[in-house]
This record gives C-alpha cells, structure tokens and sequence, in this order.
C-alpha cells in the first residue's frame, strides 16, 4: 500500500532507504548467530584500493567483494546458477550500505562516542554460539563459534559496532514520528476511490486468418529476425575418465588388514556406551544439594528444580566415553564410566561448572577380534589405496600434459578409455539425436569443455563421487542462425504472428480513439466490423492496486490512469492481444467512514516519515564529513567483479 501512495505522489521517499534497512538487518543477524556473517574474511582496515571514504573510515575492495559474495549466496539459494551479472543491480545499494556503516562510525569518532568493550562483551554474549551447555557465555564456545564462522574477535566486534551504532543514533531520530490524521485521511480516501468503465480484449488470434506469407516476405522475415533462430555453439567433447572403474581391482592385502587393526586395538576393544541425565550448575553448594536429593530417589530434573534457571538439566543418549569427555571433560567422564548404572555420580567439577550425573543405562560392547573387524577394515583401506591410485593417475595425467603431451597421447599413456559426445550445446543437449543424454555426474566436464578455448591445453577436472574427467574440445560450430529451409515451418510460424499482432495492435487502437466521449467500447467496435469478443463492464477501488502489491493487471492500471469519459490501450504482458478500457465513472472515495483504514494509512504513513527522518539525518552526516566515492576505483573493481562470473 505504501509503495502506491510512493508511485502517486512521485515522491524519492525511501529510494535511498536500503543502507538503513541493510544495518539494521547486519546488527539482527549479529546477535542472532552471525551465521551469514561467516562466509567470507572481512578487512576492516586500509585495503589495496579504497572505493569510498568518509571521514576516518573507509569502504575497501575486501569488504566489498565480501559483502557482494554473502549477496550472491543468498541469490544462489533462490537460484543455484546465479553469478555476479545477476545481483550487479544490487551493486550499489550495497556499497551505499557500507557507506552508511561507515557515516555513522566516523561521526562517533569525531564526537566522543565510544562503544565500550563491556559494551560489546554485552553482545556478544548474546550470540547462541557462544554459550555452554549451561547456558551462559563460555569462551571455548566462543573460539568455537570464531572457528566455525572462520572470524576473528576483531571482526565480530565491528559487525556488533555497526549494528548498536545504528540502534544507538538512529533508534532516537526515527522513534515516535507522527503524521496526523488530517494529512492520512486524503489518501485513505483516495484508496476508496471508485471507478467504472468498459473493457474489450482484443485477441491476436482473431486476426490470423488468411495470413500466408510469400517467399520474398517469409526471407525478409528471417534476415530482420536472425537472432531469434540463432543456434548456440556445438562442440564434440573428448572426455577420459579416471574413477572407481579404473582402480576397482586394487585391494588390501591381509598384512596391510592385520597391521590396520594391530594400530587402531582401542577402536576394536570392548566398549560400553552409557545413556546419562546430566545437571550443570555454577556453585558446588547447589549441586551438593541436586546430588543429594538424586541419591534420596528423585528423578535429575526433579532433583535440580529448586535451582529454577539456574540448572541446565540435558538427557545424553548413548555416549562412548570419548564422546561424553568432549561434553563435560575427562574428570567428568573418568568418574561416570566407573559407576555402575543408576549411580548418581558428583558433583564433579568441569569447564562449565559443577556437574551432577545419573547413569541411566549401559549397553555392554564386546569389541570386534581380528577377523570380525576384516571386512570393515577392509572395505576402509581399500577405498583409501583406490582413491591414492585415482589421484596417482590424475598426477601421471597432468604431468604428461604440462610436459607437452595432447589430449590423444596424454590419455593413451594412461591407457584410459575416451568417450566421444556428438555435436551438443552447452547444456548438453544434442540437436541431431533428441535422445542423447551426457551423463550427470559430467556435469562439470561439459561447463569446463565449453568455459576452455579450443586450442587450449586439456583440463582434469573434478566429478565428485565419480573421479576425475579429463575434457578437450574436438568439432566446434560457432554460434550462427539456423538456415532459412530447415525452420521455415517456425519462421512461417512467426510471421503470421507477428501480422497478427500488428493488426490486432492496429484495431486496438482505433477503437480506442474512437471509444471517446460518448461512443461506447461497444459501439467502436461495432462500427469497425471487427470481429471480437464483445466488451464488458470493468469496476474497481483504487484500494485493489495497493493490495496487488505490483501485480496490477494491465485493464485495471488502464482504468485508474485514464480520464473520465477517454479510453486507452495496452498491450496484454502475457501476449495474446491488447486491451481497451475507457472510464466511464468516478466516485471519490470517503475514509471518514473507514476509521481503520485512515489509521492504518496513517501508521504506514509514520513508518515512512521514521525512516525519511533517518536517512535525512545520515544524509546530513555524510555532507558534513565529506563522503566521498572513488568512481573510478569502483568502476574498476565492478569491472572485475563481473568478469570473474562467480
């Protein structure tokens, strides 16, 4: 709804919105998780080339090719083919929201508006990732959670000082604006507004008949339209492959079985696994008290109520002692693996504090001898001398190939099979034979076998599960239309179509200039002779624009953009034909009696003065100290980004 009153009005409100919006969205994802964080280094620091600057800060290439990589991740979770060229409209609003970030770090530091580190701590206490098992901040969790999301604590901290930055200075500006009643009730009203009128479409299809193109119009036709019949390149792809196939006969010998197991006895020993109910507290009083009244007969988490929030009560299900170590420490596990079930062991101290445990099951293991482990091992070792084979014969390969050998010596070397595709587009399809299919795990050989020039070296690449493939171009047929004689069926096709449309086009037209004053649709038609479904009546509010959120059909848009008593027309966006819609009647709409629709314009009305009231205010900040945007850096590093694809 907002958006229309934007599109009536012409106002520029909220175009420039987009670095606000993407704070607020980094500190909510900041003290959330920062998982989105996590994807690439940041650099807050002087890079090689600096795109933007304001005051003591700057927007370097680093953080911007960051920040346009975690954009083309989310691209890619909505379409996993996406690459830069696809998301470079969001180019700039990103660079603008970096700026935006940076306005409101250097205004706190040129006026004494230190973020300080308990501050921060505060925050950063906040991030699930960084809690324990007893629910507070751990700094093992935290070096964790770092790890994982491949940051340093540096970089967290300035993400979180951005984001309270944006809280701390904006928050103020934009709270509590208010537009009044008086000024929401016109466009309420306006919502209100009626219309009635008259519609025909005109379809395309009613024009075809007769339509037969000669054979000067048909190759007039065809040379205007080349591009439409154009054929992408074909190539014949030579492709070799080193997989399982190739080392499916290398296999372990019974030493090398024997001395597997001689190496790894502890894996193949008896070991028992111990279902737990476990009690976390900080102070060794409250778990005497937990561990006493366990020993009296309650249930853990009967036992640890008393301690409300205190306690972190968890159910841990068949643990190997390794496993429960990595949980609660060795002390800990040394203890719960000498009890025997139904025990109440501790409280025992660990890392996150005092811990209190009742064995609540044990299953018994009876380890595996030498020949009960011989088929596991095995298998294990097998798959590890045939993947060192396959990655040997994909070393041999690319030497031979780095040593000047071409794709035919380097594969016969190898003795490797070479399978032959037929003349096939980059997606592999086969224009000659429908039914050819390349197989789908050669999905990245036929991207590599078309992304590589033909006279290029061959590429090893990748195919997963399936090994390595060797790829190089044989037959290429560049790009270049279809001739004339084997589409004319389509070509003929099309022009009748495309007279169709033009005709039709033609008599939408007339209609609608002669569907004028007071000559109905009805009538227009009627005195053209054409034959057409008749008109029928159209009626709307305005309101049911707001509600189409931007999928307004093309009648409609029509009957809200013409003036009483003139019709127009417009092309239908799904093709087909064209519309005529002429306004016969307006009724102005009356919101004073919608009370609630003037007080939900108005409540919309005051999110957008909020969030002028912001931008106005970082405006004014990057006026006075002196944003400045390096366009021929940017440029530049724009150009690299898209030439780099992905």
């Amino acid at each position: 709804m907002l958006s229309f009153f934007r599109r009536v009005s012409k106002s520029k409100v909220g175009t420039g919105i987009m670095a606000f919006v993407l704070i607020a969205i980094l500190a909510g994802f900041a003290v959330a998780d920062l998982t989105n964080f996590g994807s690439g280094q940041l650099n807050f620091g002087m890079g090689s080339g600096t795109l933007a600057k304001v005051g003591d800060q700057d927007v370097n290439e680093r953080e911007m090719s960051d920040a346009m990589q975690r954009r083309l991740q989310q691209a890619r979770q909505q379409k996993p083919d996406a690459d830069y060229a696809s998301v470079m409209g969001d180019f700039n609003g990103v660079l603008d929201a970096l700026v935006e970030e940076r306005t409101l770090m250097a205004f706190a530091d040129k006026y004494g508006f230190p973020l300080s580190k308990r501050l921060i701590d505060a925050e950063i206490a906040q991030i699930p990732g960084t809690k324990g098992l007893n629910g507070q901040f751990s700094e093992q969790s935290y070096q964790q959670f770092l790890g994982q999301q491949r940051m340093t604590d540096f970089q967290v901290r300035q993400i979180l000082s951005a984001g309270l930055l944006q809280r701390l200075l904006l928050t103020p500006i934009a709270t509590n604006a208010r537009i009044p009643v008086g000024m929401a009730t016109p466009y309420a009203s306006m919502l209100l507004e009626q219309r009635e009128g008259e519609a025909a479409i005109v379809p395309t299809e009613s024009f075809k008949a007769g339509l037969q193109p000669t054979d000067v119009q048909l190759q007039q036709f065809y040379t205007a339209n080349r591009a439409r019949y154009m054929i992408p390149e074909q190539r014949v792809l030579r492709i070799a492959r080193i997989g399982p196939e190739q080392v499916a006969g290398i296999s372990a010998s019974d030493a090398e079985i024997a001395a597997y197991y001689n190496q790894n006895k502890a894996t193949y020993a008896p070991n028992d696994m111990r279902s737990l109910s476990q009690a976390v507290v900080q102070d060794q009083a409250t778990a005497n008290g937990i561990a006493q009244r366990a020993k009296a007969g309650q249930s853990l988490a009967t036992a640890a109520a008393p301690a409300g929030a205190n306690a972190a009560v968890t159910q841990l299900k068949d643990q190997t002692r390794a496993a429960y170590a990595e949980v609660s420490g060795d002390r800990a596990a040394a203890a719960v693996f000498a009890a025997a079930s139904g025990a109440i062991v501790g409280p025992v101290q660990s890392d996150f504090g005092w811990v209190v445990v009742k064995v609540d099951s044990i299953k018994a293991a009876s380890g595996k001898t030498l020949d009960q482990a011989r088929a596991e091992i095995a298998s294990k070792l097998n798959a590890d001398k045939r993947k060192g084979a396959i990655e040997d014969a994909v070393d041999k390969v690319q030497s031979a190939l780095d040593g000047g050998s071409n794709f035919s010596e380097a594969i016969a070397a190898a003795k490797l099979p070479i399978t032959t595709t037929p003349l096939i587009t980059a997606n592999g399809a086969s224009r000659a034979d429908a039914a050819y299919k390349l197989p789908p795990e050669l999905a990245p050989a036929l991207k590599t076998g078309f992304d590589i020039a033909p006279n290029d070296p061959p590429e090893i690449v990748s195919v997963g599960d399936a090994g390595y493939a060797i790829v190089s171009p044989g037959e290429v047929v560049p790009a270049s239309p279809a001739p004339l004689a084997n589409i004319r069926p389509q070509v003929t096709t099309d022009w009748i179509k495309d007279q169709a449309t033009q005709r039709a086009q033609a008599a939408a037209t007339q209609i609608a200039a002669k569907a004028n004053g007071n000559v109905s649709i009805a009538d227009a038609i009627k005195s053209l002779g054409i034959a057409i479904p008749p008109s029928r009546p159209i009626a709307a509010r305005r309101i049911q624009i707001a509600d189409a959120q931007g999928n307004v059909p093309p009648a409609l848009k029509i009957l809200f953009s013409a003036a009483p008593g003139r019709s127009r027309m417009a092309a239908n966006p799904t093709g087909g034909g064209f519309f005529v819609v002429k306004v016969n009647k307006i009724t102005p709409g009356n919101a004073l009696m919608s009370p609630g629709l003037i007080g939900q314009v108005q409540g919309e009305l005051s999110q957008a003065a909020a969030q002028d009231y912001a931008q106005q205010f970082l405006a004014d900040l990057k006026k006075q100290l002196k944003a400045k945007r390096n366009e021929s850096a940017v440029q530049g590093f724009r150009a690299r980004l898209l030439s780099s694809g992905s």
